[in-house]
């Protein structure tokens, strides 16, 4: 699943492509997204319109229009924003196409269409928004904040990083990294943890985070970024998918288990 580092990788990438372009007209495909596709409200509300500019929050990808509405796309699990050429032959599970007036196209390609489009046009209705928690970025994002949201809770670390209402963008697979440069186990209870070693785990998951950006992301299975590409994070992994090999820092074996229903891994020496 495309998370924080992979989304703002495709955010960069489209902005060259798409901003300052007008939609020419939208083609979507039979099939649904995990939310209906808002047919009327694409055709209404963003066919003939210029996109002022392409944002992320959290993994949502939001393209302001000169009308003021909005485009959000959520990628979901397996979901692809990519720029072609209008005669290049469309690909199966390409289920929106957006023409633009410079002859080339955006496709939303979602094997599993876990995915879902949004169109906000200041009619009320679903807010993807309203609920989420702080950019890993923002100063808000602080030691301090994060105390204060664990309290005396007994809650696994790993699952508290990946609470979008705590803090936005953190996946499983930078969660397992965070954790592993903090030297934290992920079941850590939160409620346990120090105001300085929160203060670590927020340098470092910007730390992280940065990294993967500037890397172009992580593909594990099947990201690409807008022009196709994969990223190449993943050379830098420390134990995510790593269980049974040396750990790089001390040799001692990766461990793999399970938390929350999700693949788990840590180094039993350098995370205590």
């Amino acid at each position: 699943m495309p998370e924080l580092p992979e989304v703002e990788v495709i955010c960069q990438g489209l902005r060259p492509h798409v901003e300052g372009r007008v939609i020419s007209a939208i083609l979507c495909g039979k099939k649904e997204l995990r939310l209906p596709i808002p047919r009327h409200k694409l055709a209404e509300n963003v066919v003939g319109c210029v996109v002022v500019r392409i944002t992320r929050r959290a993994k949502y990808l939001i393209f302001d229009l000169d009308n003021g509405c909005r485009l959000v796309i959520h990628l979901g699990m397996t979901g692809r924003l990519g720029i072609f050429p209008v005669k290049a032959p469309e690909t199966l599970h390409d289920h929106i196409c957006f023409s633009l007036d410079d002859g080339m196209e955006m496709r939303f390609n979602d094997t599993r269409r876990f995915g879902f489009v949004v169109v906000q046009d200041g009619s009320g209705g679903y807010d993807p928004f309203a609920k989420l928690g702080p950019e890993p970025f923002w100063d808000e994002f602080s030691a301090e904040y994060l105390k204060k949201k664990a309290g005396k809770r007994l809650q696994p670390v790993k699952n508290f990083l990946m609470d979008s209402h705590v803090v936005v963008g953190i996946g499983n697979i930078y969660a397992n990294e965070i954790l592993f440069y903090t030297g934290l186990l992920p079941t850590t209870p939160i409620g346990s943890i120090s105001r300085e070693k929160y203060g670590e785990i927020v340098t470092t998951s910007r730390t992280v985070l940065a990294r993967a950006i500037k890397s172009g992301g992580t593909t594990i299975s099947d990201y690409v970024n807008a022009s196709g590409k994969a990223g190449y994070f993943q050379l830098q992994l420390a134990v995510y998918g790593k269980d049974g090999q040396g750990c790089g820092h001390c040799q001692a074996e990766i461990v793999k288990s399970v938390i929350g229903g999700r693949a788990t891994f840590f180094c039993p020496k350098c995370q205590s």
